[in-house]
This record gives C-alpha cells, sequence and structure tokens, in this order.
C-alpha cells in the first residue's frame, strides 16, 4: 500500500503571511491540527495547532493585554512554522512514512509531487492503513502459531489451513528469534465452526498454536 492510496488529497493550505489568528481559526473550522505553507505553488514550511498555541503571547510581559492581542493579530506564521521539513512522495510505501513519522515524532507529512503539494498524510491515516491490512474490523479467529525459521515454512502454513477450509484473511511474520530458530507468525481466519476442531488438528501436523482469540464471531464468509 502507496501512500497516495491512503492520503488526504484535498489539501487545505496557507501562505507564509497568513497571521496566527487566521490559521488558528481556519483550524478551529475544518477540524485539523496542520496546515501546509505554501508560496508560490512551492512548500516553504508546516505550522501545527501547538506551533500556533506557543506563539501565543505569555502572560509573563509588562505588555498590556491590548498590546499582547495587537501583536499577535499582526503576528505571521512564517515566524512560527517549522522550516525542516519531512515530506513523502505519492508513491512511498506506508510502513516508509510511519517510519519517518516516528523516528522525527511528528504526526503528519507532506505529500509532494515536482515540488507541489498534492495531500497530506497523518498517523491516524497511517494506522488505518495498518488496520486494513491486517484485516482488523471484522469477526474471525486470532492465531498465532510458531514455525520453524526455514524456508517454506509459511506457505506451508498457509495451504494447510485453506485446505482445512478456513479463510485467510492476513498474516504477519514478527522479526525471526535466533535462539529459539522459530519464527512467529499472526493469522487472522474467517470460515471456522469448530476452533477446537482447528486445534486438534494442528497440533496433529506438529504445529505449536502460542495464543487464539476469537474476534466478535468467527462467521463464514
Amino acid at each position: 500500500m502507496l501512500v497516495k492510496d491512503k492520503m488526504t488529497k484535498q489539501v487545505i493550505t496557507i501562505g507564509p503571511q497568513t497571521t496566527v489568528p487566521d490559521a488558528l481559526a481556519l483550524m478551529e473550522e475544518k477540524k485539523i491540527r496542520r496546515l501546509p505553507v505554501v508560496e508560490k505553488d512551492r512548500l516553504v514550511g508546516i505550522v501545527t495547532l501547538l506551533d500556533l498555541v506557543r506563539a501565543s503571547p505569555s502572560p509573563a510581559t509588562s505588555l498590556s493585554i491590548w498590546e499582547l492581542n495587537y501583536l499577535l493579530t499582526k503576528l505571521p506564521v512564517k515566524e512560527v512554522m517549522a522550516k525542516k521539513l519531512y515530506t513523502v512522495k505519492l508513491d512511498t510505501p506506508i510502513d516508509e512514512a510511519a517510519a519517518l513519522l516516528r523516528e522525527n515524532r511528528i504526526g503528519g507529512l507532506p505529500v509532494v509531487d515536482n515540488g507541489a503539494v498534492v495531500g497530506i498524510i497523518t498517523e491516524t491515516d497511517i494506522f488505518t492503513a495498518f488496520m486494513e491490512m491486517l484485516g482488523v474490523g471484522g469477526s474471525g479467529l486470532r492465531l498465532t502459531l510458531e514455525l520453524p525459521d526455514r524456508r517454506g515454512a509459511l506457505a506451508e502454513a498457509d495451504e494447510l489451513l485453506r485446505n482445512y477450509g478456513v479463510t485467510v484473511i492476513s498474516v504477519v511474520m514478527m522479526p525471526r528469534d535466533a535462539h529459539k530458530n522459530l519464527v512467529q507468525t499472526i493469522w487472522r481466519l474467517q470460515g471456522c465452526d469448530d476452533v477446537d476442531a482447528l486445534l486438534d488438528f494442528l497440533r496433529e501436523k506438529s504445529y505449536r498454536v502460542a495464543h487464539v482469540s476469537e474476534v466478535n464471531v468467527c462467521t463464514e464468509v
């Protein structure tokens, strides 16, 4: 899955001369927390709700409330926006965008194409994408199997489950445990009428079931 599949395409932007109160009002109106700052169709910065809140004058000043309000109404976002930009492209994989957010402790990334902002993807968008990839949201069975750390083991388990008659919605392979020579895999299955019978079948085939839980109701598909 790529960034272009989950990004918000209708991006709301502001110019560097937009004042802090106007930017705050726009965020409140549109229910958003960040605004790319664009000048001559080029991304020059990004401002977040936290940036704007921090820009508000501190009470620890000798200025009067009227002077403070006057200064705030004149303060452009270019004075408080982040100029060190982290961006992604349309064909950036979702997992790479997630890593970029985590490494830099930020909540959203402008999506650029030839320097122009064409979208924005947030931590919520990426979280939703991962849930979809894992098949979260539907009923079924979540099964954790420990497989031998060898080529073909995952394909063999997949074929075994499908031949048994269940539908594999998703499978995730965890990092290898070199000490145990095992790989933990997490499966989401549907089409299971008898969970106990499935577990007995897997144990008969020498598979170790580390964990099993039903999500809502295990139903036919």
